[in-house]
Order: C-alpha cells, then sequence, then structure tokens
C-alpha cells in the first residue's frame, strides 16, 4: 500500500519538526518534505505534489490565507490546518477557502504539549484517502451561491418536533448552507453536534446565528430545547436529552480523553430518539468515520426519519456512508438540497 505523502508547513521550526516525527510514527504516512511559509511551500508543493498538506496560519513572507487561495485555484490538495486555540475566527475563514479539517495546536511550546494532538493527527491524515476534492470544490462553489434568503415555509406540519445535525470534517460551511435556508418560523427544535475541540464551537454557533434567521447558541447545562431555536453541543462535551419540569432540557457530560468522536453525534441522536420517538428528523452531514449509524439506528427503530447528504457533495462520505450502509437513512441527497427536504419533512410533504 502506497504511503500517504504529507507537507508540513508552519513557522516555527520547533512545530514542523515535533509535526513531522508524529506524522513519521505511523508506517503508512511519510513527511516529503517541510516549508517555513506560503511561498517556500507553493515551491514544494509543485515539485512534491503531497497527497496532504498540514498548514499554520500565521506566517512571514506568505501567510497561510495566501497560500490556500493559490493552492485550491492552482492545485486543489486536501488541507488540514494546525491552528491555535486562539485562533477560531480565522479558522472559519481558512475553512471556507477550502480547508478540510483542522487540529487545535496547544499554545505552550513544549513537546508534551504539541504531543497531546498526535492521536487527532494521525486520525485525520490517514483519513485522507476519504477525502472528496471535487465535492469540496463543488461545496465552496454552493456556498458561494447561496442566496441566504431562507426558503417559503407554510402551514401543515408532520408532527416532526425536532431535528437533530450531526457533522464533522467539511461540516461548519455544510451547516451554514443548510441552515440559513431555513426560515425564521421553522417550528422544530434544532440540536448540532458537530466534531471540534473546546473554544471552537462558541464561535460556531455565533457566526452561524449571524447568518440564520433562526436564533443559534452553543448548548449549556439544562438548556430548554424549544421551537424554532439552535443549540449547538460545545467542544468538549456530549450531549443529551432530559425530561424535567414539563420541558425537554440538555445534559452534558464532559467527554473522556479515549473517546473517538467529541462531541458524539450517536449519544446526542440515542438520547433524543428516546424521547422525540417518531416526531424526530435525523441529518447525518459530511464527516469521517462512523459517528452518527448507530444513533441512526435508534431514530429509525423508534419511527424517526433520517436524510444523509450524498457521495457528490460530501467532502468526506465516511459517516453518511456508515448510516445508509445500515440501510437507516429514508432519503439521500445533494447538500443544496438538505434543507428543502428538512422543510418538506416537516410539513407531512418529504419522503417518509
Amino acid at each position: 500500500m502506497r504511503k500517504i505523502k504529507v507537507l508540513v508547513v508552519d513557522d516555527s521550526a520547533f512545530s514542523r519538526q515535533t509535526i513531522k516525527s508524529m506524522l513519521e510514527s505511523e508506517k503508512d504516512v511519510e513527511v516529503v518534505g517541510i516549508a517555513p511559509d506560503g511561498i517556500n511551500a507553493i515551491a514544494k508543493t509543485l515539485k512534491l505534489k503531497p497527497d496532504l498538506i498540514t498548514l499554520d496560519l500565521e506566517m512571514p513572507e506568505m501567510d497561510g490565507f495566501s497560500f490556500l487561495r493559490w493552492l485550491m485555484q492552482q492545485n486543489p490538495t486536501p488541507v488540514i490546518m494546525v491552528s491555535s486555540y486562539g485562533d477560531s475566527k480565522t479558522v472559519f475563514k481558512a475553512l471556507e477557502l477550502g480547508a478540510v479539517d483542522f487540529i487545535a495546536k496547544p499554545t505552550a511550546k513544549a513537546s508534551v504539549e504539541l504531543k497531546s494532538i498526535e492521536k487527532d493527527l494521525l486520525m485525520k491524515v490517514k483519513g485522507v484517502s476519504g477525502f472528496n476534492l471535487k465535492a469540496l470544490t463543488k461545496a465552496r462553489r454552493l456556498h458561494g451561491e447561496a442566496t441566504g434568503k431562507p426558503m417559503k415555509y407554510g402551514p401543515g406540519e408532520a408532527g416532526i418536533r425536532l431535528v437533530a445535525i450531526g457533522s464533522s470534517t467539511g461540516g461548519p460551511p455544510a451547516l451554514q448552507l443548510v441552515l440559513t435556508e431555513l426560515p425564521n418560523n421553522f417550528s422544530p427544535a434544532v440540536v448540532i453536534s458537530q466534531h471540534m475541540p473546546k473554544g471552537f464551537t462558541k464561535s460556531l454557533a455565533e457566526r452561524l446565528d449571524k447568518l440564520c434567521s433562526l436564533d443559534v447558541k452553543e448548548a449549556e447545562q439544562d438548556d430548554a430545547v424549544e421551537n424554532g431555536k439552535v443549540l449547538v453541543c460545545p467542544g468538549g462535551y456530549h450531549m443529551s436529552f432530559k425530561r424535567r419540569g414539563g420541558k425537554i432540557r440538555v445534559g452534558l457530560k464532559r467527554a473522556a480523553q479515549e473517546d473517538m468522536y467529541v462531541p458524539s453525534v450517536d449519544i446526542m441522536m440515542r438520547s433524543a430518539a428516546d424521547l422525540y420517538g417518531s416526531s424526530m428528523l435525523g441529518v447525518i452531514l459530511t464527516g469521517m468515520g462512523n459517528d452518527g449509524t448507530d444513533g441512526m439506528k435508534k431514530v429509525a427503530a423508534r419511527g424517526g426519519i433520517n436524510i444523509a447528504e450524498s457521495e457528490e457533495t460530501a467532502v468526506v462520505f465516511g459517516m453518511p456512508a456508515g448510516a445508509i450502509k445500515a440501510g437507516v437513512v429514508q432519503k439521500v441527497m445533494p447538500l443544496d438540497r438538505i434543507a428543502g427536504e428538512i422543510i418538506r419533512t416537516v410539513r407531512g410533504t418529504g419522503q417518509k
């Protein structure tokens, strides 16, 4: 089996060597080059033709944003950002420019601190074979063409009270595309689990809140799940639900270090299915791995409806593919049609 060729781009010599060392601990990965800035990275991209690039954003000569713009126009290649915790706004800008994923880099310049990302880094790098660059290009085009005007939404509801959405790699722009199409009188509650570390989900929720007609916030312990409100599970936690005082409320549990997927889509969907049953709609978007498959099995078993993003637009088809293969998805469609199908399902005119 051919090794995954990686180019490491970072202005810190310490970070470059530490990331290189972590990657080379995996026999299926080969670091074919390192670069201290965007200009050097362009030359090495053209010469070495890497399968994947790890990229810092703040660099001299040419920063990560400028390099990303060049890369996606001239030589599309999967990019995983390795960014510090304080860079949440710049991370979302880079995702819009075409980066497929990111890893939060500890700010402390110590080997033991930076080594803490090794498990996450290797998992995402080894998933490079699942990256769909054509889908990434299409998703960016759809994102650019989105009008931001919500679809029309009228009466005739089918009893759906909750829409639960799970996503991972490629998820933030996908979520934006779906949520901005939902109108301000959309009646079900919406809950989201997007694989993201602590510190980034708050920025994601704030960003979506500014762009969407619905109110979006990062979920807090005991928040009520209310009609027309969107709750995003905070990074570093898993979200479940409980009935108390006549309302369904959020329960948050800190994720364990060994948990593979955080926040967990499975935990969210299983808990929601127990309380909402047939009045729930599950949606699985782009993402690596199989998180969400077991949760969607529970949704289907309780009489709920499931929608999955199709391979043609999923940046990584892993999560949707797992649920589809399990036979628990009623509708498979490209990203730009998912909001419309959610609305049709809620109104009782979608596929059952």
